[in-house]
């Protein structure tokens, strides 16, 4: 039975899973640890989830959806857009004194893994953030930007990336909450084995061709949000049954219902 001091939001299946995977027996796909039914994502701006919806993923600056399993979104190896002044200094990658900043998002700073102090600087920053989702009634984190690694020229590399999502993971599993890996999708064996990472959360999967990267390790646990401008056949791509079940179609700014362009589809 559940211990009784446990978070009674999960279930005892999920918490053995966690057990499993927090001990290293995870050479099997974990069992089915998120709810049945349809996925939102609203890292935009957060509304009241459409009629069947089972799982949304929020922004850790807003609320959870209640009754449904809720996910707190939060950017754990780059600064969030408008946030840069809220790290502390050592915390940032610099190169040639720049900042270093990911190219595809230059409002985004890359966080120096590679330093040891610097790590231990970022984990209690975003370890307090992981413990208020907690507190704040969400049953799992999202950790984004695992990959940052890829972006930062040699300074830091995979294994500081596992190191450093393990802290964090371990963090959230003492807080109640399940965590979900969010890219780097060619080294999702290791983020699970060793980070122990419960899920994923995927975007374009499909697009990219990481579908059966993510569904090799994590199974049915693997979240996966698809976007117009990539997938121009969307019932197509759901009958060809390469799209994990718990699959969304989202307009790309995430918008709210009644905002121009809003779009949610599920297969």
């Amino acid at each position: 039975m559940c211990s009784p001091t446990v978070r009674a939001r999960l279930s005892c299946a999920a918490l053995l899973a966690v057990a499993v995977a927090l001990a290293g027996c995870t050479s099997a796909a974990p069992t089915d640890l998120l709810p049945a039914g349809g996925v939102d994502y609203q890292l935009g701006t957060p509304y009241d989830a459409p009629s069947g919806t089972a799982i949304v993923a929020r922004d850790r600056l807003a609320p959870p959806e209640p009754d449904t399993f809720s996910i707190c979104y939060i950017n754990a190896f780059q600064t969030q857009p408008g946030e840069l002044g809220d790290w502390p200094a050592d915390t940032l990658l610099r190169s040639d004194g720049e900042t270093v900043r990911d190219p595809d998002w230059p409002d985004e700073v890359l966080l120096d893994l590679g330093d040891a102090g610097a790590r231990h600087l970022v984990v209690e920053h975003v370890g307090g953030w992981i413990r208020g989702c907690g507190e704040r009634g969400f049953d799992a984190v999202e950790l984004d930007n695992l990959d940052s690694f890829t972006r930062s020229g040699g300074a830091f590399d995979a294994d500081a990336a596992v190191q450093t999502a393990t802290t964090l993971v371990g963090v959230a599993h003492d807080a109640g909450l399940l965590a979900g890996q969010k890219n780097a999708a060619e080294h999702s064996s290791r983020m699970r084995e060793e980070a122990g990472f419960d899920f994923a959360i995927a975007e374009e999967c499909a697009a990219f061709e990481e579908c059966s990267a993510y569904a090799d390790v994590y199974g049915e646990n693997v979240i996966d949000i698809e976007y117009p401008d990539t997938q121009g056949d969307f019932p197509g791509t759901c009958a060809a049954g390469i799209l994990p079940e718990r699959t969304v179609l989202r307009d790309r700014l995430l918008v709210a219902p009644g905002e121009k362009g809003y779009l949610l589809e599920r297969c």
